[in-house]
């Protein structure tokens, strides 16, 4: 099967095939013209390596887990790979715990707002946030003539009552 039929197949770019066999996760072999020639279950074998980046894996793990794998797309005990998913596992659960605080500091401006019945004014700081970013300082400043023009680049539009402005907070690993 030759990369445009595998591509089609499997809703995949041709780009990330290529980068797939790149990184040793999907192998070809090389038709005497050059082009690309992939084995039966080649199809199947990409959408095993979309379904493992979608669960947050690494290509590095995933080239580790792919021999392992069966058919009804469970996962042998190989060497090593059962502690690289417990691993995978705490870190997509710190993750969620991330982003658990980002929507209770959403909810809270949210209640807020519908509590006081206006514009809330300042954003509301999370955890580890101390204040505003300066651009946002510089959108709001009167009398500035990005803030006042309309469309102008990297302005941002005045605030209007009833909007809320929310710091949300992201650690670096989301």
């Amino acid at each position: 099967m030759r990369i445009g039929q595998l591509a089609e197949r499997t809703g995949t770019s041709e780009r990330l095939l290529r980068y797939y066999e790149r990184v040793g996760l999907l192998a070809s072999e090389r038709l005497p013209n050059g082009y690309r020639d992939y084995p039966p279950g080649a199809d199947e074998t990409v959408r095993r390596i979309r379904a493992l980046l979608a669960a947050g894996l690494s290509t590095a793990l995933i080239r580790q887990i792919l021999p392992c794998g069966r058919e009804d797309g469970s996962v042998r005990a190989c060497p090593g790979v059962l502690d690289r998913l417990r691993g995978q596992l705490v870190r997509l659960d710190e993750r969620a715990a991330e982003l658990d605080q980002v929507r209770a500091t959403l909810r809270a401006a949210i209640a807020a707002t519908e509590r006081d019945g206006q514009s809330l004014g300042q954003p509301i700081p999370g955890p580890g946030v101390a204040g505003p970013p300066s651009a946002w300082a510089e959108a709001e400043a009167v009398g500035e003539p990005e803030a006042e023009a309309d469309g102008a680049a990297g302005a941002e539009a005045a605030p209007v009552p009833g909007q809320v402005s929310v710091m949300v907070p992201f650690a670096a690993t989301v």
